[in-house]
């Protein structure tokens, strides 16, 4: 995880936004590779495991918490190229977070050569996807944890279509910020500008 997204960090348990505190154990340049964040509204824990962010389990509150099951590991190519995404999130020059959830991890290498400056960020990436100067990973099963409106674009993998994550995905979105969704079979999210709809894509912009 890049030490810098760490403010835009939020704790899972469903109580009000507030920072978490992080306690670095190995670093690798600017990425803590393990340690310990903590949330001083609620005492919960999530530990940092070889570059994860560990918050499913609900965290811990001393020694010997529980993770969740890893996600499979991606068997198939990405069914959209990064170039198509790239265009479809419009964005325009470097800095800032772009949200790739679930199997949409497995774009952050292509959109990273073509957008440089972007720093990624995988929540529940296949096990396939690994760490990256430009990719932070996040482990949670409860919801994106990340504060609300960070997020410059967002990319929807096919394996978190559920209404939960769409909600989730469009509330870390900064407004006018476009949400692409790697499936045609989904309902505008509330809240969203439908753009674009075809070609296994749903492309959406937050009011």
């Amino acid at each position: 995880m890049h030490i810098e997204l760490t403010e835009m960090l939020r704790c899972p348990e469903r109580h009000e936004e507030g920072f978490l505190v992080l306690s670095t154990g190995e670093m690798l340049g600017r990425m803590v590779r393990s340690g310990v964040l903590a949330c001083p509204t609620c005492g919960r824990e999530y530990p940092v495991v070889r570059g994860v962010v560990q918050f499913s389990g609900g965290g811990r509150r001393e020694a010997g918490g529980v993770r969740a099951a890893p996600s499979p590991a991606s068997r198939l190519p990405p069914p959209v190229d990064a170039q198509t995404l790239q265009a479809l999130l419009d964005l325009s020059g470097p800095g800032g977070y772009v949200v790739l959830l679930g199997s949409a991890a497995q774009h952050a290498v292509g959109l990273a050569g073509l957008m440089g400056g972007i720093h990624f960020v995988g929540v529940n990436a296949p096990d396939d996807v690994e760490e990256l100067p430009v990719l932070s990973l996040l482990d949670c099963e409860a919801m994106i944890p990340l504060r609300q409106t960070v997020a410059r674009a967002a990319v929807v993998g096919p394996d978190r279509l559920g209404a939960e994550w769409l909600a989730e995905a469009r509330r870390v979105l900064l407004p006018g910020r476009r949400l692409v969704i790697e499936s045609e079979r989904v309902a505008a999210p509330v809240g969203l500008t439908q753009l674009a709809l075809g070609h296994g894509l749903f492309v959406g912009e937050r009011r």
